[in-house]
């Protein structure tokens, strides 16, 4: 490895050169995964932490924002969180370690490490893909899952990253295989008030006919960094709902990267972004319809309070091959707080002619007509306010359809809301 001068790098940097060279001979892998985290790494340290320069990361100056990061610790004793829905299996990463307890189909990553499977999906996504690059450098674990073809879940498998303090880096392999129907709840919760610094990538393939629901949920402590990245591909006739809820973190980015590659595909994306303290949320998303004859649509919904700053950045490419593509994004923000921010960057870039594509944007406070007619009935004005914002997001979590589902989320958003408002 060839290191550079301290010197030139920031703190942040130069701890993270520290733990790499420290912990490099302990990561798990063959020679094709050691040889993979070395470009990985070298990337890293020679690019250094992205600035506002990248267009990419243009509202979220991770070297100027990210000052710091937590040392690696031994890993606590953390007791496992009870799944979302009753009755689902559950696969665990504990602190970065793979429980998979006797869930059918799911493996853990670190074997696919140690036999060099792993090395050709360590690669970066992009030239500006430092998620990538910070998370195949550290991993050491993750849950592999394998959906059957034509297998059809009654119930979800929920993925629990649980963690405390330090440095936490995991990933996740999953196939939902032809014809398949399966939901998948990714969550990732915080058990202490100490700062961690966590990554996150999840590969997720949806062959021709599968339909697949991914729910990603993060509940980060208020002093944690969350990188995460979502890296999906669709094949033919395939169906995808992904729902991103993110309600914690100090400083959060979640990329979603989705390719369509396969004619006949139908693509829903919701999200919901509660933002609260002084937190940084950014949620960057590229979508490529890359072939003829496909939908998406993408609604985020997003409340900012107190002196939280969220980001938005969704981009829309159209491939010239890609006729009859038929897109739409959206992004609603409620601001209710003077102090809060929230910026949003929606963007089509279309090289096909036969295509209906749209998007569009609005940030607003809690409508004064609404707040009167709940107030004129009786209904005091801090809890008129809180049925207000509680319906613009329910909306969104409303689309699940499953009974199950929508409760058991609709109860972390009200908990959350009622806790910041």
């Amino acid at each position: 490895m060839n290191i550079q001068a301290t010197n030139r790098l920031t703190p942040a940097e130069t701890a993270l050169v520290d733990a790499y060279t420290a912990k490099f001979s302990e990561l798990p892998g063959d020679g094709a995964v050691v040889a993979a985290r070395d470009v990985l790494f070298d990337d890293l340290k020679t690019g250094g932490l992205p600035t506002r320069r990248i267009e990419a990361w243009h509202y979220t100056d991770l070297k100027s924002l990210l000052r710091t990061v937590p040392e690696d610790r031994p890993a606590p004793v953390i007791e496992k969180a009870a799944s979302i829905i009753a009755g689902s299996p559950v696969a665990y990463m504990l602190h970065g370690t793979a429980d998979i307890g006797k869930v059918d189909g799911v493996s853990r990553f670190a074997d696919s490490l140690l036999d060099g499977s792993a090395a050709a999906g360590l690669a970066e996504a992009s030239k500006d893909d430092t998620i990538g690059r910070i998370n195949g450098s550290f991993v050491r674990d993750g849950l592999v899952v394998e959906i059957p073809a034509d297998a059809e879940l009654d119930k979800p498998i929920e993925l629990q990253a649980i963690h405390g303090a330090g440095q936490v880096h995991s990933r996740f392999p999953v196939r939902f295989g032809k014809g398949s129907k399966a939901t998948v709840i990714e969550r990732h919760l915080s058990v202490t008030p100490d700062a961690a610094l966590v990554s996150s990538v999840s590969d997720i393939v949806i062959e021709d006919g599968a339909e697949a629901t991914w729910i990603l949920l993060q509940q980060q402590g208020a002093a944690d960094i969350h990188l995460g990245q979502l890296r999906i591909k669709l094949g033919a006739e395939a169906k995808l709902r992904l729902f991103l809820i993110n309600a914690g973190g100090k400083l959060v980015r979640q990329e979603l990267r989705i390719d369509v590659e396969g004619e006949g595909t139908d693509l829903i994306v919701r999200g919901v972004n509660l933002l609260g303290g002084e937190t940084h949320t950014d949620v960057t998303m590229v979508l490529g319809h890359n072939v003829p004859n496909t939908t998406s649509t993408e609604v985020f919904r997003n409340v900012v309070f107190d002196r939280a700053k969220g980001i938005f950045q969704g981009m829309i490419r159209v491939a010239p091959d890609a006729q009859k593509t038929d897109a739409k994004m959206a992004c609603n923000t409620l601001l209710m707080s003077d102090d809060g921010e929230f910026s949003a960057k929606p963007e089509l870039e279309i090289f096909a002619d036969d295509v209906q594509c749209g998007h569009g944007a609005t940030v607003a406070d809690i409508s004064d007509n609404h707040l009167y007619y709940l107030m004129a009935r009786g209904v005091p004005r801090a809890k008129a306010r809180a049925m207000l914002v509680n319906a613009f997001v329910a909306e969104i979590v409303e689309e699940l359809e499953e009974e199950n589902l929508v409760k058991a989320l609709e109860t972390i958003i009200s908990g959350w809301l009622e806790h910041h408002a």
